[in-house]
């Protein structure tokens, strides 16, 4: 079993900043890609970012610029470093990573609340 487990939500004002973690832990062999997606209310998940095993890194155009994606291979861990938050990057912040155990698969984290309010 994998568990991928998230902290760091919460409500910040607009302009503020914010940093998420995601750890994935269990019977991991090893972590390829890693991402972070969100999803507001009323409306589908969405793409934030990724960042593969070798550091390649994809931003979704309305994140570029502000978030920044990171990760420790050695912890299995990836990081989301929020500035510049507007109302508009309100959301569940969902962590997504490719682990493979014995076969590659897909594991979700439980989510964490972002809330920018003033």
């Amino acid at each position: 079993q994998v568990q991928l487990v998230e902290s760091g939500g919460g409500l910040v004002q607009p302009g503020g900043s914010l940093r998420l973690s995601c750890a994935a832990s269990g019977s991991v062999r090893s972590v390829r890609t890693m991402g972070w997606y969100r999803q507001a209310p009323g409306k589908q998940r969405e793409l934030v970012t990724t960042i593969t095993s070798g550091g390649s890194t994809n931003y979704a155009d309305s994140v570029k610029g502000r978030f920044t994606i990171s990760r420790d291979n050695a912890k299995n861990t990836v990081y989301l470093q929020m500035n510049s938050l507007k109302p508009e990057d309100t959301a569940v912040y969902y962590c997504n990573a490719e682990v493979l155990v014995i076969t590659l698969d897909n594991y979700w984290g439980q989510g964490t609340q972002v809330t920018v309010h003033s």
